[in-house]
């Protein structure tokens, strides 16, 4: 089994919500993550729901403000919180709140000075997957979501490993990030001017051309403030071209803050469970 600290425990709706601290090969740091069991894993493995957080948080602010421990008790589901970039004394930062720590945008760095730690990409799909199933009992069945920067992940993510993953959902993704300030700006900084490297961090680029295996769930509030940055339009175009089954769910006067994920958390964590449960049986 991977080493783990247990840094916090706490009874939530009769299952344990935990914070985690494990050293991370793969950033070179230690990493905090959190997981959430529900009373169902008591008694066996149970499904795992991936939620990827936006720039500036940590695996704490979905844990604590998204509202997902209810639903995750109520479908025996379990749910991990990662962090959003590796932090601390000697990993790179930026003063700007959408570059460096807490803005590791789930891609593997190849420019300095982030290419040491920021790989956030490898971390997630692979490193704390395994540091995941070593020590929790989940089984193999796994779907990924997120919000913001953290909805970017889950798609992309997604859609380049789909052997992996059973389901994938998003609130409010940054859905178009190589057209968008909220994209061009940190892949330029983390992999480089050439843009040809860019296409397999954008999910609209990745829907249109690969598609996906089953169907996709998105919601983006049509008061979000941040519209112009996260260009629904342009994954609900893919989506279209490519005759993708799925949802673009536009949520009228919804904004991007957290208020609107906990409206919603209920509807994806059941539409996660379905698909979940039911690979696995």
């Amino acid at each position: 089994m991977s080493e783990i600290e247990v840094i916090s425990e706490n009874r939530c709706f009769d299952g344990v919500q935990k914070v985690c601290k494990h050293p991370s090969n793969t950033c070179g740091v230690d990493m905090t993550f959190a997981v959430y069991l529900p009373p169902q894993a008591e008694a066996g493995p149970v499904p795992v729901l991936w939620y990827l957080s936006g720039l500036t948080c940590t695996h704490e602010n979905a844990m604590t403000k998204g509202g997902f421990q209810e639903h995750a008790a109520e479908h025996g589901i379990a749910v991990v919180f990662p962090d959003t970039s590796p932090r601390g004394e000697g990993v790179a930062d930026d003063d700007a709140y959408d570059l460096g720590q807490g803005a590791g945008f789930y891609v593997n760095a190849t420019r300095e000075p982030w290419r040491p730690h920021f790989r956030m990409y490898d971390y997630v799909v692979s490193e704390l997957r395994s540091v995941v199933c070593d020590n929790f009992p989940v089984n193999g069945a796994h779907g990924i979501t997120g919000h913001s920067m953290g909805g970017h992940g889950a798609l992309t993510i997604a859609l380049r490993n789909p052997d992996l993953y059973g389901s994938v959902s998003a609130f409010a993704p940054i859905a178009n990030p190589t057209r968008s300030d909220w994209g061009r700006k940190q892949l330029s900084a983390y992999l480089g001017d050439d843009e040809s490297a860019w296409g397999v961090h954008d999910s609209s680029i990745l829907l249109e051309e690969n598609g996906w295996k089953g169907d996709i769930l998105v919601d983006q509030g049509s008061k979000d403030q941040f519209l112009d940055l996260l260009k629904p339009e342009a994954l609900a175009a893919a989506m279209t071209r490519r005759r993708q089954p799925g949802q673009v769910r536009i949520q009228a006067g919804y904004d991007h803050s957290y208020y609107f994920v906990q409206t919603f958390a209920g509807d994806h964590v059941a539409w996660h469970a379905e698909r979940l449960h039911a690979t696995h049986n």
